[in-house]
């Protein structure tokens, strides 16, 4: 029999289990019935449960409405009924790899969930948390901090809704919430919630153009690859997104089929080619695209050549998607799949003879021929500066960089960005924002004043002159009137840079400037401080004219040593780069100074 000693040490030993952490690239979701005010119903049980069977077949049906069609990155969206801790939900959790589309789209579905159902309130995260706070970082109240978020965030008739603190001082607070607390202020106390419209919509941001955003999240492609696979990726097209995972995650082992001489022992093997549209997510083919895949010994002799550049480009892609495939069905690790044994089945229905392979005529007469430009996979850095700026080019209408959701993006994040420039009152935790959260009303109207004609903020500028003074004076160097300017010496590095005709003679006596300025600041002489030492520099501060305490000298030489040291380390990062961006390059640039590539010895 155990004894109080064993129970005590069992106690002080024992440790829970922990709970599972989300993986990364998942979100998970819970749906959960709580009419307001809460019922006085013997079996609530049973009405909860039933409610939330009329919400799963509303969700199957939105997802046939919303989604037909659309191929998920990794899993699909989907709710199931669960019990966790004596409380009754659907629940559902969808990895979406590196489509983060995804993730958005899944939201999209629980909030029109919610304008469906009015009594289902919805709790979404990932393996940030409350990622919807993220989105909405900049508007949220001072309290509102991730310690205490959890249970807070809610969705309800398709709005935001998150529950205060008891006191809401507008100060930090340490009130955390547990499940059950959480259902029962939502019942019985309406009186606790934010509704704020400027948090709703930039939580909500990502889905401004929903449902309309889904099908721009696919690409159709023409590719020629062999008709068996051709025939598989139309029969159920969601096949390509593990098609594309196992070729894009590929290792030798999967390789393994692909190496041999002998084509034959392929269950895709490079012939009866037939040109087909298929349909990929944009992360998917991006993925297929940017991998260098040197053509297989399996596969050789069989491309067009290179000359022919669209028909090359064609069967190469084809040739990757069928080499994806082979590599799904051939490696053990993928072998678990629905997809594989789905695959698996039907081939051997069409080797039993059960089943058909398309023929010409029918791929003609009735198979898509879409095929959608791919200029979104290119991207200008000089449009991506214009785009950050705010600025187009003349010659377009539709914006420079990417698509209109990305211009958006990239200038929605740059006007936070400057506003955090801005904003005074930031300390160690961040930016404080000054609102009216606690109650229902909206931002004025007015706000919309502040903004100038183009769109800037006037308040949110950058002072490049000011910040180039700054970054000066931090590295010693000269920042006032009647010193050679680094933005001077910078405009003519950049014109013998684009000077095309021999410039050595230039570029000393550049190098000259440049060494004057730099001795100017006492970086190059290593005798400053015994000049400023007979000049009666120190004599003000109250040192002795010569440095005769050892712990002087200490210091001097340490003074001296940093400003060696800063020259040697930026020269020696500068030749890193290697003629590419690197930090040193994008400091000077700040300061005004662009150096010429790294080309002359």
């Amino acid at each position: 029999m155990a004894t109080e000693e064993d129970i005590a040490w069992f106690k002080s030993t024992f440790h829970p289990i922990p709970k599972a952490q989300l993986p990364d690239d998942s979100v998970e979701y819970y749906v959960y019935h709580l009419p307001s005010p809460a019922p006085a119903v013997i079996d609530q049980a049973v009405e909860t449960r039933a409610r939330l069977l009329e919400v799963q077949r509303t969700a199957a049906e939105l997802t046939k409405e919303l989604l037909k069609d659309y191929i998920w990155q990794r899993e699909n969206f989907r709710l199931e009924i669960t019990k966790d801790d004596g409380i009754t939900s659907l629940h559902g959790r969808t990895n979406y790899g590196d489509s983060i589309e995804d993730e958005w789209v899944v939201v999209y579905i629980l909030r029109e969930l919610t304008k469906r159902h009015k009594d289902i309130w919805v709790k979404v995260g990932d393996s940030d948390g409350e990622f919807l706070l993220v989105e909405a970082a900049g508007t949220l109240p001072a309290w509102l901090e991730p310690e205490v978020a959890d249970n807070r965030v809610w969705i309800n008739q398709g709005d935001l809704k998150i529950i205060k603190p008891k006191k809401d001082t507008g100060k930090k607070v340490s009130e955390t919430l547990t499940l059950p607390e959480a259902h029962k202020i939502i019942q019985e106390e309406p009186n606790r919630f934010i509704r704020s419209r400027i948090i709703q919509e930039e939580a909500f941001y990502r889905l401004r153009n929903y449902p309309k955003q889904i099908s721009e999240n696919l690409h159709h492609a023409i590719v020629t690859l062999p008709r068996k696979v051709a025939h598989l990726l139309h029969r159920k097209p969601a096949y390509i997104s593990p098609v594309v995972e196992a070729f894009y995650i590929r290792d030798p082992i999967a390789m393994r089929p692909l190496k041999s001489k002998d084509a034959s022992d392929l269950v895709f093997k490079p012939e009866d080619f037939v040109t087909v549209s298929l349909k990929f997510t944009r992360v998917g083919y991006a993925q297929l695209k940017s991998q260098e895949f040197p053509t297989p010994s399996t596969w050789e002799g069989t491309l067009p050549p290179p000359e022919d550049l669209k028909a090359y480009a064609r069967a190469e892609t084809g040739m990757k998607v069928s080499c994806g495939l082979e590599m799904l069905l051939y490696d053990p690790h993928h072998q678990d799949k629905t997809s594989v044994r789905e695959m698996k089945i039907w081939l051997e229905d069409i080797d039993d003879g059960e089943e058909h392979l398309t023929g010409d005529l029918e791929i003609e007469r009735d198979w898509d021929k879409r095929e959608d430009d791919e200029k979104w996979l290119d991207i200008n850095f000089e449009d991506l500066d214009r785009e950050l700026k705010g600025g187009k080019s003349e010659e377009k209408t539709g914006g420079d960089f990417g698509d209109v959701g990305a211009q958006q993006n990239l200038q929605r994040i740059v006007a936070r960005f400057e506003e955090f420039l801005n904003d005074n009152s930031a300390g160690f935790d961040g930016a404080d924002f000054i609102d009216d959260f606690g109650s229902d009303s909206d931002v004025d109207d007015d706000d919309e004043d502040e903004l100038s004609s183009d769109g800037e903020d006037k308040d949110a500028s950058f002072d490049e002159e000011e910040f180039s003074r700054m970054m000066k004076e931090m590295m010693g160097m000269p920042s006032g009137p009647g010193k050679p300017s680094f933005k001077a010496l910078g405009k003519r590095v950049q014109e013998l840079d684009a000077d095309e005709e021999d410039d050595t003679e230039q570029i000393k006596e550049l190098s000259r400037q440049m060494e004057a300025e730099l001795r100017g600041t006492g970086v190059l002489d290593l005798n400053r401080k015994q000049q400023k030492l007979a000049s009666g520099e120190n004599a003000s501060k109250g040192k002795a004219t010569e440095p005769n305490n050892p712990d002087d000298q200490e210091d001097y030489d340490e003074d001296e040593n940093s400003n060696i040291n800063l020259a040697k380390n930026l020269l020696e990062s500068l030749h890193a780069q290697a003629g590419t961006a690197g930090p040193a390059g994008n400091m000077l640039s700040m300061m005004g100074l662009r150096l010429p590539k790294d080309d002359r010895h």
